[in-house]
């Protein structure tokens, strides 16, 4: 009898394929004592540990093919330079020598700190990047445990077309699924914008995490549909329910093919209205995406992966070269450059006796914490500046709440660019310095924020869990988290509007920005500029070319009246 679990798709598409079941042992780490003598044995052996988890990511990265469209190499680098940080190697053995304990235990203490600091972190994005903590770690934890490789890794080709279950996959592991030709892969946790997860949508492998129990309830070799566009794993499944999956699977090759069309096309509307369609980059291998699928620029670009796995802050020539890469990468296309949005509670991790906030969303982050620390907004104020003279760049403001904020950084991007002409320093006077929208006291009072910028940005993430006052990662509340509530609707209505008035361009780059479900709506609302990841945006681009802005204009304003959940699905139906 057929039966379908349900889980968080994170990359679209469908496989048909056997199950095959990846059961890594549960690392049973214990602490016990070792004499002074032991000393340099123990801290030797975790030197080799580390050692040999590089060589095999090395081997990994090697399998990469060189003509990979996206430079999937950096994921591999990512753990490679964690490996070669003093956090998994000097602190570890600091820990070995005080305790004078196992080398196992004392990276488990470590490791401990480090999850607990990404734990408390305010951005839902930065969070997980525990993962890779996790993920280094553990390969570290089962070399000094003499654990044996995992399944994937040994076996090679013979997978080819089967459909991997796991508790949770590494980065490694999803390349060489893709090397191997496995069709695509279910796991008990995870999250949509984990590395696993973001390399899957590049290497298109149809991928469902959040499916909690999976391999409780499939067989080893068990023939399993995979529908990650709608999230769901079906088994056991009849011949009427496979015939059904095959004929979605063909109709899905074929939407690709058209998609792929669609690259160099512009983004315009049936009635004439472009739309300008940017790409959001996280890290630095997704600049080759967002050129590979036709972005018109770079709508976002998160500046945190500079502050992370590091004691220290980056200077300003290291700010100014990652600038730099990317505007040189783009050849030509705009950047927003999004100012450091981490909280006290990351940015000063290592700092002794330096208080963490119970609430760090809600506490002193993004240009709060910058405008408080200038050892830290100093140096990247200054480089987004110089960085403005190579090429079209925007300075984007987080977390933006008061005018006060918006009026100092304005005050501090004319002193910065006043101290360069003096020290005949290049840069653009008229860079754009614009506002994420994403505190609703900064949407409600946006007619006030307009006159003081020059764009707006909505970031629909943290503006609809401030707004409903639910976190969108925690289980038990993120059912609350819905973008067509009436207030979070009413809130981006209004920013649009208070833009329109002031003539000033207002994008969107949060997560509803690439939901193809909403475009009509924020078509229809006004929205014309959208930034999403590189994966949606040829997506996006093909609703947007087959909208008549003119025939949803009427309906996403009645949205806006709308109180009763039904009549607004009701009424959305009807933007096509």
């Amino acid at each position: 009898m057929s039966f379908s679990l349900h889980g968080v798709g994170v990359s679209k598409g469908i496989a048909i394929g056997r199950a095959h079941i990846i059961e890594r042992a549960e690392l049973d780490i214990v602490e016990y004592s070792i004499s002074d003598e032991a000393l340099v044995s123990e801290t030797r052996r975790l030197r080799e540990a580390v050692a040999q988890a590089k060589l095999d990511l090395r081997a990994v990265r090697d399998e990469i093919p060189a003509k990979t469209a996206v430079d999937i190499a950096a994921f591999i680098d990512t753990h490679l330079l964690m490996l070669e940080d003093a956090t998994f190697t000097v602190d570890t053995e600091r820990i070995i020598k005080e305790r004078l304990c196992n080398a196992e235990w004392a990276l488990k203490l470590q490791h401990d700190a480090l999850a607990q600091a990404f734990d408390d972190m305010d951005d839902a994005y930065l969070r997980t990047r525990k993962d890779d903590v996790d993920n280094v770690v553990s390969r570290i934890q089962r070399i000094l445990l003499n654990h044996a490789p995992i399944k994937l890794e040994i076996q090679g080709h013979r997978l080819e077309g089967m459909i991997v279950l796991a508790d949770e996959l590494t980065p490694s592991d999803t390349v060489l699924m893709k090397r191997n030709g496995i069709a695509a892969f279910a796991t008990d946790s995870g999250g949509p914008t984990s590395h696993m997860s973001i390399l899957a949508r590049s290497l298109g492998i149809p991928g469902i995490v959040g499916v909690h129990g999976i391999r409780k309830y499939v067989r080893e070799n068990e023939l399993l549909i995979i529908d990650a566009t709608e999230g769901v794993v079906v088994g056991d499944a009849d011949h009427a329910t496979l015939a059904f999956y095959r004929d979605k699977q063909a109709e899905r090759e074929r939407h690709l093919i058209s998609l792929h069309r669609l690259r160099a096309a512009p983004a315009v509307t049936l009635d004439g209205c472009a739309v300008d369609l940017q790409a959001n980059v996280d890290l630095p291998e997704d600049f080759v995406a967002a050129h590979d699928v036709g972005a018109s620029g770079v709508g976002l670009y998160r500046t945190e992966f500079l502050y992370m796995n590091r004691s220290d802050s980056p200077d300003e020539q290291e700010h100014f070269e990652s600038y730099r890469s990317l505007i040189e990468v783009l050849d030509g296309l705009p950047v927003t450059i999004r100012t450091l949005d981490l909280g006290a509670d990351k940015a000063f991790a290592r700092e002794p006796g330096r208080h963490v906030a119970t609430n760090p969303a809600l506490g002193l982050r993004a240009i709060r914490l910058s405008l408080r620390e200038p050892s830290l907004y100093w140096p990247q104020l200054r480089a987004i500046v110089r960085a403005s003279a190579l090429g079209p760049v925007r300075l984007l403001i987080p977390m933006l709440s008061t005018l006060e904020e918006a009026r100092q950084v304005v005050a501090n991007v004319r002193a910065v660019q006043s101290d360069c002409a003096k020290n005949h320093l290049a840069f653009d006077a008229n860079m754009p310095i614009g506002g994420m929208i994403e505190v609703p006291a900064a949407a409600i009072c946006a007619d006030q924020f307009a006159p003081y910028l020059d764009f707006f940005s909505i970031g629909t993430n943290d503006l609809i869990q401030y707004t409903i006052a639910i976190d969108r990662v925690n289980d038990a509340v993120n059912y609350l988290y819905d973008p067509l509530n009436l207030a979070v609707l009413r809130l981006i209505a209004g920013t649009i509007d208070a833009a329109a008035a002031e003539k000033i361009p207002v994008g969107m780059c949060g997560e509803m920005a690439g939901d193809i479900r909403y475009t009509r709506l924020l078509l229809g609302l006004g929205l014309r500029q959208f930034s999403t990841h590189p994966s949606l945006l040829l997506e996006l681009k093909n609703i947007v070319n087959m909208t008549d802005v003119s025939s949803v204009e009427k309906s996403a304003r009645l949205a806006l009246e709308t109180t009763n959940p039904d009549e607004l699905k009701t009424l959305l139906a009807t933007l096509v």
